[in-house]
């Protein structure tokens, strides 16, 4: 009877996959010995995994550029990476070895890229699309670059005061024109609790903004139209209608501007959530690029320069969370409760908040016999643990052995929980965060790890609330 974790395994999924494989009943990932950084660094403890960043820059290239070779396709295809995701600096210095542009969504992300910019590297000439709804620091910080001649930041409207305000603290003097962006307010799937987007512009106020205000404002060239569906970019009809929604707003103003070239589709690529994850990436990027080539040719407009802005695709599958198992409570006859050394509503918070799911694995013992379990933080609110509501499915794990610690893994977590748990602040009953460390690969295909960050410290903490 094949009762091991190991088997389970195996039994239940294809075994072994591109980035997990086992070698003595322990876990291998990108054919890292996972034992070996617990045993270097401890646990709690978050890892991120540089190559898979550069990785998915560089399949997401290859794929639209086949897209469009496929159709002939005439316009050019632009990454840009989506700062928000994770603004640690050794993500953004990997994703930049990769020839990206950036897309921004507040007034400190523009302090970041000029930083980048001092430090050599990035150029003026990148393009930087600046999205969200934009207070006065962020629209002044956005003047400056135009200002200090970055030649491609386009700022992206949200709404007509936004220009306003740009314009007043452009210099006008500038010799090249202010190159603007203008996002459709994309209507919600059915199940959403309101029926469009609160960001961006009405589909029909886009072409009249334009008539009645935009071309009539001296050194402003109308240069892309952006759109973005929340719940990603996902075979369905809704997506598709969508899609041909704004590609046809995009001919409309086409016809009326001539300085419009580019259509920014957003980000929304997902990431793999579980062993028996599917998604057809080719098929995705080959039926858009496809689909705006046969509207445009049909309406006589050459096809527009193609934009994406994906953050979770870029950074999410580099990261990973490990634990180790401080104990096990069983409740009831039902119930068996294993708690880790820390908290999910603060090392993963979307996984409490919107029940987000990630791969999870033993990291040693997959030659125990398996059972069913619940896992439990430690904070003290009821809502920190994780079960097969979040999960897709049902938890199993090696059973407990008195001798033998057990450590588990949480995949693919490398995409906004740092942001959202507030890095470096103030954490739900002080649990502390955890250790932060990097690993990267050399030209000799040899791995190596770094400390970023230690566990922080209980005086980190009181220094914040004052004593």
């Amino acid at each position: 009877m094949r009762t091991k974790y190991q088997d389970l395994i195996e039994q239940t999924f294809e075994w072994p996959q591109q980035e997990f494989s086992t070698e003595d009943s322990e876990l291998l990932w990108h054919d890292i010995p996972v034992m070996e950084i617990i045993k270097q660094y401890g646990t709690p403890l978050k890892v991120t995994y540089l190559p898979k960043i550069s990785e998915h820059i560089q399949k997401s290239k290859r794929m639209f550029n086949v897209a469009m070779a496929k159709v002939d396709y005439q316009g050019d295809y632009h990454f840009c990476y989506c700062t928000k995701s994770s603004h640690f600096q050794f993500v953004l210095e990997e994703a930049l070895r990769n020839d990206i542009h950036l897309e921004t969504s507040s007034a400190f992300d523009i302090n970041l890229i000029e930083t980048l910019e001092e430090e050599g590297r990035i150029t003026k000439d990148q393009f930087i699309v600046c999205n969200g709804y934009k207070r006065a620091q962020y629209t002044e910080n956005i003047a400056r670059m135009i200002n200090n001649g970055w030649t491609n930041v386009i700022p992206v409207m949200d709404n007509r005061e936004e220009l306003d305000l740009l314009m007043e603290q452009v210099n006008p003097d500038n010799a090249n024109p202010v190159k603007v962006g203008i996002r459709i307010a994309a209507e919600e799937e059915p199940k959403f609790e309101f029926y469009t987007s609160r960001l961006g512009i009405g589909y029909k106020e886009v072409v009249p903004m334009y008539k009645n205000y935009i071309q009539n404002i001296p050194n402003v060239e109308l240069k892309m139209l952006h759109f973005f569906i929340n719940t990603g970019i996902n075979d369905t009809a809704y997506y598709w209608n969508e899609l041909n929604k704004a590609v046809r707003v995009y001919i409309q103003l086409k016809k009326i501007c001539p300085t419009l070239d580019s259509l920014n589709i957003g980000g929304g690529f997902p990431i793999k959530n579980s062993l028996s994850y599917a998604y057809d990436y080719e098929y995705m990027a080959e039926e858009i690029i496809s689909q705006i080539k046969q509207i445009c040719k049909a309406e006589g407009i050459e096809e527009p320069h193609i934009f994406t802005e994906f953050g979770s695709y870029t950074v999410g599958e580099s990261g990973a969370t490990f634990y180790s198992i401080l104990g096990e409570k069983k409740q009831n006859d039902r119930e068996k409760w294993f708690m880790i050394d820390s908290s999910f509503m603060t090392t993963l918070p979307d996984a409490w908040a919107i029940n987000k799911r990630f791969i999870m694995l033993a990291i040693n013992n997959w030659d125990h016999d398996y059972e069913r379990v619940l896992l439990g933080g430690l904070t003290c609110d009821s809502d920190d643990y994780y079960n097969s509501e979040q999960h897709s499915n049902a938890i199993f794990l090696p059973k407990l052995k008195n001798d033998t610690p057990q450590y588990i893994g949480f995949f693919n977590t490398g995409a906004y929980q740092e942001s959202i748990a507030g890095y470096g602040g103030l954490q739900h009953c002080l649990i502390p965060a955890p250790k932060h460390v990097v690993i990267s690969v050399d030209a000799n295909g040899d791995w190596n790890t770094r400390l970023f960050a230690k566990e922080q410290s209980y005086k980190s903490m009181l220094k914040i609330l004052g004593y």
